[in-house]
């Protein structure tokens, strides 16, 4: 009788143990069931059917244990997915894809393998390769996009020519790739095989040369980051 009162008190401890509730935790339900059944065997004088019911509540319970953290580590996994892909989200739209493209293609090729251990249900290793996500990306910034315009100035007061144009920080920080400004704009220069002859006010084109992202207008009231390829 003892023995089956202790067989009963510990699978209705563990049946309590584990209440947190998940939606269709037949487990959770099983373990509540068999302990009803095991104290009614019990009271009726039927031990061994009372210690099988208190052997299969204990049994279940377990299971639920195991269900319930299965589903919190997927709920962990769902919120650590949620945060990478809105991360992701966000670094486009500061192409930050364009202007960190290795830390962004890592991201994005990391966010791939978490979906595959989220499919595989592997929650754990979904929610930690996440996590390495956000890692990768925390560091980027949005930047001020460089011009991709910049409208020819008097020699007289700014020495614009090819050469000194691209030397400048916000277009190519480089004299020795002028020839990228020649070959984008030469149809609009007065004799295009001379590129030595710009005129003042003509709006010349910056043309992205790694893969930097450039907008606008150059403005003397802006501070541009220095032209540099692309990280």
């Amino acid at each position: 009788m003892k023995k089956f009162a202790m067989i009963l008190s510990a699978a209705l401890i563990a049946s309590a143990a584990f209440a947190a509730s998940y939606k269709n935790n037949t487990y959770q339900k099983l373990a509540k069931e068999y302990t009803v059944k095991a104290q009614k065997a019990l009271d009726a004088g039927e031990y061994a059917l009372s210690e099988e019911y208190a052997k299969k509540a204990e049994e279940n319970a377990a299971l639920s244990e195991e269900y319930i953290r299965h589903m919190l580590a997927k709920d962990n996994a769902d919120r650590d997915m949620k945060a990478a892909k809105e991360r992701i989200a966000y670094v486009e739209s500061i192409h930050g894809d364009v202007n960190f493209p290795i830390a962004y293609e890592a991201a994005v090729k990391a966010y791939g393998q978490a979906e595959g251990a989220y499919t595989a249900e592997d929650y754990e290793g979904a929610s930690r390769i996440a996590k390495t996500v956000l890692d990768t990306l925390a560091e980027i910034y949005e930047i001020t996009p460089l011009p991709k315009y910049y409208i020819v100035r008097p020699w007289a007061t700014d020495k614009d020519c090819f050469w000194n144009i691209s030397g400048r920080p916000y277009v190519y920080n480089n004299p020795f790739l002028w020839e990228n400004l020649y070959e984008a704009n030469k149809s609009k220069l007065p004799k295009p095989s001379d590129p030595n002859l710009i005129l003042p006010g003509m709006k010349m084109e910056i043309p992205s040369i790694t893969g930097e992202y450039r907008d606008g207008v150059y403005s003397p009231d802006v501070e541009y980051e220095p032209y540099k390829p692309a990280k």
